[in-house]
């Protein structure tokens, strides 16, 4: 890729307005460059624009003039690159209404989706089979990177050249992306990290103490390796920014929005009345399932996840779950 390749992205949209996506969108108009940002809420693209704020998804952030919001898709035409921000649940339909064109998509969300087992670049390729794609992963708070808090993160593409460009295009003095041509273990570490914070949350919650806690995360990233690796991640992605890192950040502070449902899941509360307040989107609560029957249909041991995944649906009560994982038997570590 040529020198002018490398700058060639400058024009950016962002799909999905959020907190995530209206922090990336801030990121990159905070200097005053031009960016579009799809929400699908109208009051969000009323009070960004009127305001330039979002109070619903990023309350307290100050976003600049030049980010202008949009509730029609087709206003995204013509842009050289496009972050998608859109939780995986409703991801296909979106995807499948974006704009024609060949920009490149720069895939934020963490998930799977659900029957399909289907990580975003994969929903991507069967909708756009020629469209380049990447993945922005790693250990961010919405709130941080809006404020211009120093921030490192992974920018994964199977063609490094184009991870190398949307690297240079996005990196900003306080926001450094690291980039790799694992995609795919930048998706898994992402989907997998929300739902072990959902169950560190839990230990928090409950009162039990931060051995159980340490003991949770080094045992949570154990189930991560074994899965990532099932499915072709390199193992060290999984202990880099977009899996290691993500995890310890998610996995010990409330202001991770999984690790705040794991806190009132640990209370006694349902998962139903935390998440019923729309500003509360906790990928792991959607995620957990997911990941928990795709492990079992492929023959991977992820008890903490499977746990996790039970405690969300209301199957089971917080001290079954912690009796049922200090009842496994014995084995040696690292297995």
């Amino acid at each position: 890729m040529t020198s002018e390749d490398m700058t060639s992205y400058s024009n950016f949209g962002v799909v999905g307005g959020g907190a995530w996506g209206t922090a990336l969108a801030q990121l990159l108009a905070a200097e005053g460059a031009p960016v579009r940002l799809w929400a699908r809420e109208a009051d969000v693209v009323v009070a960004i624009n009127a305001e330039h704020r979002n109070p619903i998804f990023l309350p307290g952030a100050a976003l600049s003039p030049s980010l202008v919001a949009t509730g029609d898709l087709a206003d995204l035409a013509g842009l050289d690159a496009l972050l998608v921000v859109v939780p995986v649940p409703y991801l296909r339909a979106v995807l499948a209404d974006l704009p024609a064109g060949d920009a490149p998509l720069i895939f934020c969300s963490k998930g799977m989706e659900a029957e399909s087992f289907a990580f975003p670049i994969d929903i991507a390729r069967a909708i756009f089979p020629d469209r380049p794609l990447a993945v922005l992963s790693g250990p961010t708070f919405a709130h941080e990177v809006a404020a211009g808090l120093p921030t490192a993160i992974t920018l994964a593409a199977a063609d490094v050249g184009l991870a190398d460009a949307l690297a240079q295009a996005l990196a900003r003095p306080h926001f450094r992306p690291y980039v790799s041509t694992d995609m795919i273990g930048a998706e898994i570490g992402g989907a997998v990290k929300n739902i072990l914070a959902i169950a560190c949350g839990i230990v928090d919650g409950a009162g039990l103490g931060l051995n159980a806690r340490a003991a949770l995360i080094s045992r949570g990233f154990a189930e991560m390796t074994r899965f990532g690796l099932s499915r072709g991640a390199e193992a060290e992605t999984l202990a880099g920014l977009a899996g290691l890192g993500d995890l310890v950040l998610t996995c010990t502070s409330s202001n991770s929005r999984n690790f705040a449902l794991g806190q009132g899941l640990g209370r006694g509360e349902t998962a139903a009345a935390l998440m019923a307040d729309r500003r509360t989107v906790a990928e792991g609560a959607f995620s957990a399932p997911v990941v928990a029957a795709a492990a079992r249909a492929g023959g991977i041991d992820m008890p903490i996840t499977d746990a996790v995944a039970r405690l969300v649906a209301g199957e089971t009560g917080v001290a079954d779950a912690v009796q049922a994982l200090l009842s496994r038997p014995l084995r040696r570590e690292g297995r």
